[in-house]
């Protein structure tokens, strides 16, 4: 039976943490009055003698006389009180006397204090939560019926421009009904020069809308209240997170720069149907996270009250009294217990879900507020341990085919090197980062930390760690078995321009397993990529998401891989597979203009996604982290530069000095910024108050190791090592391969910071912004 701390711990949710109960404390003031309540060794005077037979006589007549007078009393042990306190704010607030003496009062006294402050800390978060909730769900009906009345109006405008004079369109229900504080800025739908029942219908629908307070500007109802003062209008406010609407916001805003006079009696935006359905698909998923919210409090609720109950159990068992049945009275009639507006709320999301987003579907519906995850899979397990075994094996009888052919002897190891180490090289440096994801998930998942609220994944579609591993061992062991079909075919004198198309046949086939759009091989998590590679190229167009810059800087770390994509498209495009000319690419002009591209690409994308974060929430740390960017863009073009010029006294210098100023401005921000640590006013000496790891030593460790791999993925491009090629290629890839696990091991404490960060802000369910915005209604 599993005991219910760990199945607390288990459950609970992990941004809230701090406002559960403190079961474990709570456990340890149990303890210490078990402990008080010791019976110490009795004196040799006070030794009894033995048993006597009236002993059960008096037993019976201590029992019956116990329940003739103390019955009525039973329930009396401690008394819970409530009182209001009226400091601002009235707050209900709960205090245990003891009306009745333990032989160890002080540290019951001190169990009944833990537990009423636990009481009222629950009792106060519930309420606040609550409010939030009730809040953010009346603003989201607002929200809705606008939605509605636009529809409709924009349904009437088709029909008018249709010019049909049948199915009319009805004039929405609250036209006529609840009254809004807001208004409405719009085209004007009001201008008709038809038929007189076209002009009654707008007149009705407009008139409705005035006296909902809805203004649709440059119409004939005026722009201005009974003083002179111009009304307040409600616009949508679509998030540019597309590259159109970035380009638009931009335009318009140095439009107004460069003129400095904007349009004060401008018609107003113009609301489409694209618009609407924006509007449509943001209110969607605000009444999903909605939802989910008030799933989370109601879960928050009864695990407390199950806390409360087993924890007066534990009492009533070490102190031989009956206090529980006192408290949990106090407790059920306490707010987190007997409110129901939670519960309320939910069904209203449901029906409301239901009937405007699910077309009357209650099970679309719930796929929506209630997405089931996907269990685990033995099956998973027994391929990853198979294609491990495969891979181990394969490896193995690679090892020994490439020793028996000479393959690497001085003969033919350009040959080999030219054709297949760039390829394979890309899939094993590949490969090494979706292991070092599999760690990263399995740690995340042990530690409690919510990586798919962080990232926004979707929990029914998300990859877990056995997933990444089974992805992880499939490519491995599709890579190794290839190289082992092209050393057969190189040994049975196959033609070499065949036997080098297998490198090239193989990563086509990994693009076209990316792109595959059949439902196989986690399609939602190859699009997600595919979507994310999409943001990143296109910055600073996209809008910049956790995700979208967690990936970037995966793609700062893997820039030999890149460099490796070049060579081998340069190689098959350029046909040197056919003739085994390799000097047409690396003499190339273009091919080393590239090099320096490609060497720049992932700094680039990422000080463009910092651009775009500062143009949205006008953070100046945003500014500073890209400069870290562009510190490490120049030291890359410096190294590349000085490969190109060994003997050059000063770009060995210039190297020197960029490399440094990017090395130590990178480990600054490692340290400080992404991880959190260094806090000088710590309790824990430079690290953070709150870690989530116990000991603290491996926090210590894995600074050392990460300021170490830094220097280390730093050497990797210096090109100060003149070494036979094959060797070079061997150092190359395996510092290539300590800067992914270095990524990998940064990947862990940059998601405990941010995990971290939401705890402190019990920040448990994403905050969706909403389109409709109130305005003045002059600009």
């Amino acid at each position: 039976m599993v005991k219910f701390s760990k199945e607390l711990e288990a459950q609970l949710i992990p941004e809230w943490k701090g406002a559960f109960v403190n079961y474990w404390l709570l456990k340890k003031q149990v303890k210490k009055i078990k402990l008080s309540r010791v019976p110490k060794q009795p004196s040799d005077a006070a030794r009894d003698f033995g048993v006597s037979i009236f002993d059960p006589v008096r037993f019976v007549t201590k029992r019956i006389s116990e329940m003739l007078f103390n019955f009525d009393n039973k329930t009396e042990i401690i008394q819970v009180k409530s009182k209001i306190m009226e400091d601002g704010d009235e707050e209900e607030i709960y205090e245990t006397e003891l009306a009745q003496l333990f032989s160890s009062e002080d540290e019951v006294r001190v169990f009944f204090e833990a537990l009423d402050v636990e009481l009222n800390k629950v009792n106060q978060f519930y309420k606040t939560k609550e409010s939030e909730f009730l809040e953010r769900g009346e603003i989201l009906n607002k929200q809705l019926q606008i939605l509605l009345d636009l529809k409709q109006i924009l349904n009437y405008r088709r029909w008018k421009n249709s010019g049909s004079k049948s199915n009319i369109p009805s004039v929405p229900s609250s036209w006529s009904s609840s009254p809004r504080n807001s208004d409405f800025s719009t085209e004007s739908v009001a201008e008709s020069n038809t038929a007189p029942t076209e002009i009654t219908q707008t007149s009705e629908a407009l008139a409705a809308l005035e006296r909902n307070g809805v203004n649709f500007i440059n119409t004939t109802t005026g722009g201005k209240t009974k003083k002179g003062k111009p009304k307040t209008a409600m616009r949508i406010d679509i998030p540019n997170t597309t590259p159109t609407r970035t380009i638009t916001a931009v335009t318009s805003m140095l439009w107004e720069d460069l003129v400095n006079n904007p349009k004060k009696d401008g018609p107003g935006e113009f609301i489409n149907r694209k618009k609407i359905q924006c509007a449509e698909k943001m209110i969607r998923g605000a009444f999903v996270e909605l939802y989910r919210g008030l799933g989370l409090l109601k879960t928050y609720s009864s695990l407390n009250m199950v806390a409360f109950t087993k924890i007066l159990k534990k009492f009533d068992k070490v102190s031989n009294q009956q206090a529980s049945e006192s408290y949990l009275k106090a407790v059920k009639i306490s707010h987190f217990i007997c409110s129901d507006k939670v519960v309320r709320l939910m069904d209203e999301v449901e029906s409301i879900f239901t009937k405007h987003f699910a077309s009357n579907d209650k099970k679309k519906a719930m796929k929506f507020l209630r997405p089931q995850q996907n269990k685990d899979s033995h099956t998973v397990t027994f391929f990853v341990g198979l294609f491990t075994g495969c891979f181990v094996s394969l490896f193995s009888v690679y090892a020994i085919l490439a020793h028996l052919s000479g393959i690497f002897s001085p003969s033919t190891e350009r040959d080999y090197m030219e054709t297949v180490y760039p390829v394979f090289s890309v899939f094993a440096l590949l490969s090494l980062h979706l292991f070092m994801y599999g760690c990263n998930l399995f740690m995340w998942k042990s530690t409690r930390i919510n990586y798919n609220f962080i990232f926004e994944f979707q929990p029914s579609t998300a990859l877990k760690y056995r997933d990444a591993f089974l992805v992880c061992t499939t490519f491995m062991t599709t890579v190794v078995a290839a190289m082992v079909v092209h050393l057969i075919l190189r040994a049975k004198n196959f033609l070499p321009s065949q036997v080098d198309a297998i490198p090239g046949v193989f990563l086509l086939f990994a693009v076209a397993l990316l792109v595959c759009p059949l439902d196989i091989f986690y399609r939602p998590t190859r699009y997600c990529f595919i979507r994310v590679i999409r943001n990143i190229v296109c910055s600073p167009l996209y809008k910049v998401l956790m995700v979208d810059f967690f990936m970037a800087d995966q793609l700062t770390s893997q820039i030999p891989l890149l460099r490796h994509m070049e060579s081998t498209a340069c190689y098959f495009l350029a046909g040197n597979f056919r003739s085994h000319q390799y000097e047409t690419c690396r003499s190339g002009r273009l091919f080393r203009e590239l090099l320096y591209v490609i060497s720049f690409l992932p700094y680039y994308w990422r000080a463009m996604q910092c651009a775009r974060r500062w143009f949205d929430e006008c953070d100046v740390n945003h500014l500073a982290n890209m400069g870290k960017y562009v510190s490490a863009m120049v030291a890359a073009g410096s190294r590349i530069t000085y490969a190109n010029n060994p003997h050059s006294h000063l770009w060995f210098y210039i190297v020197v000095i960029t490399s440094v100023v990017a090395t130590v401005y990178q480990l600054y921000w490692d340290f400080v910024m992404d991880w959190g640590l260094f806090d000088p006013k710590s309790k824990n000496l430079w690290l953070r108050d709150e870690l989530i790891l116990k000991n603290k030593s491996i926090y210590y460790a894995s600074i050392a190791l990460n300021a170490v791999l830094r220097v280390a993925w730093v050497e990797t491009v210096m090109g100060f090592h003149r070494i036979p090629d094959v060797e070079s290629r061997l150092l190359d890839f395996l510092l290539a391969s300590l800067e992914v696990i270095r990524r990998g091991h940064w990947n862990f404490y940059r998601l405990e910071n941010e995990h971290l960060n939401n705890v402190g802000k019990y920040r448990a369910v994403k905050t969706v912004p909403l389109p409709f915005r109130e305005t003045d209604s002059d600009g």
